[in-house]
């Protein structure tokens, strides 16, 4: 991938070509070319901001029928805590009417129910959500947005899942709804979670221990969603303990997805993966995606379906 990446990559394809943002919370760059080996030089893009924190574009929908893109985005609140690197991160909305070269900020969709802590120590998080991924329900019913969450008692920290009614995409407050307890019953704004995974010990901690910032596409060849996960584990700073992964069929039931399971060792943060197909994408792809850590692939993953 062109440029420096500090975040899940989003992609999509107009007019035979491949276009992909990375994000350093700068601000988004743009890159296009024939496939993901032969993109060109990266390009600023226009992000007209509600509130001028630093934003890192992370996920996208292309509609296919009109071409407007929406994008959602993880954005950090810095100087919340004076003498301090420790930021809050919330998760937005944006949309592009001219093929991602700029986006128009709709706001926040998702924000944590729980205070911050300027005691944190994990290095980087006073609490928050963010680092994410957003999947359309195939009956294009809800958006699901698979995210982390850093607050509260560590029994609700870890990967949390919210949805957003597609036909409020264009940012109607109070659109998401977050799953607690059973059902997607809390508000996107403030609202309690029940993690899919749960942080094993705090982010408040210096010896965290808990995934984060999934990355999800749909499996052609498994008919199936792949998450792909950050883990960090045990002492402060996000230290990467490796990739992993997890299955799922169902959106709508977050208890479905299968327990994750290390696949790589010795690599860095923001697994995701490019479809090789002319179709393929960090949302879709096939048997035999590239792999993707911090924006370079050595890898290329092949699927295998279980036998009976």
């Amino acid at each position: 991938m062109p440029g420096q990446v500090d975040s899940n990559s989003p992609a999509w394809w107009q007019d035979g070509h491949l276009h992909l943002l990375n994000s350093t919370g700068n601000g988004p760059m743009r890159s296009s070319g024939s496939d993901q080996f032969h993109l060109g030089a990266d390009q600023p893009v226009q992000f007209h901001h509600i509130n001028p924190w630093p934003t890192w574009i992370e996920s996208i929908w292309r509609d296919p029928e009109s071409g407007i893109i929406f994008g959602w985005y993880h954005q950090e609140h810095w100087g919340l805590c004076p003498g301090s690197r420790l930021a809050v991160p919330q998760i937005g909305a944006a949309v592009s009417y001219d093929n991602g070269n700029s986006f128009q900020d709709l706001g926040a969709i998702i924000t944590s129910g729980d205070p911050y802590s300027c005691a944190a120590q994990n290095g980087y998080f006073a609490g928050g959500s963010g680092d994410f991924s957003v999947v359309l329900a195939p009956d294009r019913s809800f958006f699901y947005i698979f995210f982390s969450n850093y607050a509260g008692p560590v029994d609700t920290q870890g990967i949390c899942v919210a949805r957003v009614p597609f036909l409020n995409r264009f940012g109607q407050p109070g659109s998401a709804v977050k799953y607690f307890n059973g059902g997607f019953s809390e508000p996107g704004i403030g609202g309690r979670v029940t993690p899919l995974f749960s942080a094993a010990v705090s982010w408040m901690a210096p010896n965290t221990d808990s995934f984060w910032g999934p990355s999800i596409h749909w499996n052609t060849y498994l008919k199936e969603y792949v998450m792909l996960l950050n883990r960090s584990c045990c002492t402060a700073g996000f230290p990467p303990d490796g990739i992993y992964v997890s299955f799922g069929t169902d959106l709508t039931d977050p208890k479905s997805w299968t327990k994750p399971k290390k696949i790589l060792g010795n690599a860095s943060w923001y697994p995701q993966v490019l479809g090789q197909s002319s179709t393929g994408t960090d949302t879709q792809a096939g048997r035999t995606p590239r792999l993707y850590v911090y924006g370079h692939s050595e890898w290329t993953l092949e699927f295998v379906k279980p036998t009976p």
